[in-house]
């Protein structure tokens, strides 16, 4: 965010949101957020028309753009875009479970005395288990509402 304004830089991070306001005559913003914070994305139309797929879908995207400045405001104007989604998908994906080295750590150092009361099923049904025989939706009515 403290590039000069008109330098060509490149950025990923995970798509926070996308605007399209009727009143931007078809520019779309994208937020995007990484480990450093986040940045603002302008993306024009003839950008998002030849990666529109990747800009209403993609969890995960990487943006070679160039820094636009006006005073505080920085935004990131799009030039190209790179689908990062199939990286963010593999995060997650290892052999065997990920080791900690201390345990959880909402535990006691040493160990609990019993076993992890979190890990029991809870008594009795939940509540969407629950079946009540003669209830209807169209029983159910909704009290209507008068504005005048």
């Amino acid at each position: 965010m403290q590039s000069r304004n008109g330098r060509w830089l490149e950025a990923a991070g995970i798509v926070l949101v996308r605007q399209c306001p009727g009143s931007a005559k078809g520019v779309i913003f994208l937020t995007l957020e990484d480990e450093t914070g986040i940045a603002n994305l302008v993306v024009w139309t003839r950008v998002f028309e030849a990666h529109r797929r990747i800009i209403l879908a993609a969890p995960m995207i990487a943006v070679k753009a160039r820094v636009q400045r006006e005073g505080e405001v920085v935004h990131l104007v799009i030039y190209r875009i790179t689908d990062l989604s199939r990286e963010l998908a593999s995060v997650g994906m290892r052999e065997g479970s990920f080791p900690l080295p201390h345990g959880r750590g909402d535990e006691f150092h040493h160990g609990l005395s019993g076993p992890d009361p979190r890990g029991r099923q809870p008594a009795g049904p939940r509540p969407r288990d629950m079946y009540v025989r003669d209830l209807h939706l169209d029983t159910i009515r909704v009290k209507p509402r008068d504005f005048r």
